[in-house]
């Protein structure tokens, strides 16, 4: 790689750069095992997930996938723990995309080819794209169905606690136990998602 093109990949944006933050978790044994079981209702909700479809299907195992990724992550140690949460990530941004498939099965295909480049190297930029293409398809169906109103409300609180405690995680490094009240703020909310898979 010649040093200018090296310089431009090193003043790339943020957007495009690996995941490399959330290492600092874990901090002694009673949070690595919190941690680990509360990764454990993602797997739950993949198996209790609506298979009616293949979009569906993949949806489910996608869940499944989030909750092994996680525990395996945070009973991990050493070296392999930063490639560990890279797939921890990365398999978050796969159920979302799936999650968004599920849900609108006529997502541009220039979106879907962009998701897929992008999922290995910013899962996050990828989650967020796709959340939000379920935080819309979620509060139009709600508006429209009065029987999912109660299901949204109670998505949108733990959406809001999830997201306060993500951030409290970083700005607050040493409380312990942020992440597995993540865990199940992020839990609850994605059990309301399969609300609309019914």
């Amino acid at each position: 790689m010649g040093l200018f093109t090296r310089k431009v990949w090193q003043q790339r944006p943020a957007c495009l750069r690996p995941i490399h933050g959330c290492m600092n978790g874990d901090k002694h044994l009673a949070e690595r095992v919190v941690n680990v079981l509360t990764s454990l209702p993602f797997i739950a909700l993949g198996i209790q997930a609506p298979r009616k479809n293949l979009n569906c299907k993949l949806y489910a195992n996608s869940l499944i996938g989030v909750g092994i990724a996680s525990g395996v992550y945070h009973a991990s140690r050493g070296k392999l723990r930063k490639y560990l949460r890279w797939a921890d990530y990365t398999m978050i941004a796969t159920a979302s995309v799936c999650l968004s498939r599920a849900l609108r099965n006529e997502n541009p295909k220039l979106l879907m080819a962009a998701s897929a480049f992008f999922l290995p190297i910013q899962p996050l930029m990828v989650s967020a794209v796709h959340t939000g293409i379920m935080e819309v398809a979620f509060a139009k169906r709600a508006f429209q169905d009065p029987d999912l109103r109660k299901a949204h409300n109670v998505h949108k609180m733990s959406s809001l606690l999830g997201g306060a405690l993500f951030i409290a995680e970083d700005l607050f490094p040493e409380t312990p136990f942020l992440h597995a009240g993540w865990h199940l703020a992020a839990a609850v909310g994605v059990g309301t998602c399969n609300k609309l898979l019914n």
